[in-house]
């Protein structure tokens, strides 16, 4: 799975014109979020369908880069996402977005976007429940 990453032009609208770009291209979103960061407008999701959310932008000159998610289910509780973002950091893994893609009772899946996947896997392979 797959994230996609956009900087906004800063007037209103072009949120609704990407979006509709999207929709015309079928896509339809899993998780996401568009905040203002030191005055640029950007906007992470991730798409039902990556290689469509491709074409869709490609078609209409929309420049985005791409973020390899890692899965990770954990339990929702406090000093979780500590413990999560601590390992990482102890083994060098950047983050890049972390998403809440679902809950089910007592836990969380969350979809994380490190800055190197692989290496994130392993740092990662005795947390994920």
């Amino acid at each position: 799975m797959r994230d996609v990453s956009i900087e906004l032009k800063p007037h209103p609208g072009e949120l609704a014109r990407v979006a509709s770009i999207l929709a015309q291209h079928h896509v339809t979103l899993k998780a996401g979020t568009a905040m203002v960061v030191g005055g640029r407008i950007v906007a992470r999701f991730v798409p039902s369908d990556i290689d469509a959310a491709r074409r869709a932008l490609d078609s209409a000159s929309v420049r985005f880069e791409e973020g390899e998610i890692v899965p990770v289910l954990l339990e929702s509780r406090a000093g979780e996402l500590a413990m999560l973002s601590s390992r990482l950091a102890e083994g060098g893994v950047g983050v890049k977005a972390i998403y809440l893609t679902g809950t089910a009772g007592p836990l969380l899946e969350i979809a994380l976007v490190p800055d190197n996947a692989q290496k994130a896997r392993r740092v990662l392979e005795h947390v994920a429940l």
